[in-house]
């Protein structure tokens, strides 16, 4: 037989830290570099970043 391990349930100050839909990959994103050139690779970027975190996104073209 293994160790039991107690489980303990997240308060609610922990179950809603942070915003629970950028959590869960659910981003708001929006253009902030529209049409960039890469040099390295010859292409078109898009760059965007999330409303609500921030985090950014690369796209090429």
């Amino acid at each position: 037989m293994g160790d039991v391990i107690p489980f303990k349930r997240k308060t609610a100050w922990q179950k809603h830290k942070g915003s629970s839909l950028c959590r869960d990959g659910f981003h708001k994103w929006q253009v902030v570099t529209e049409r960039k050139f890469d040099v390295k690779q010859g292409r078109l970027v898009t760059e965007y970043r999330c409303q609500r975190c921030g985090k950014t996104k690369t796209k090429l073209l």
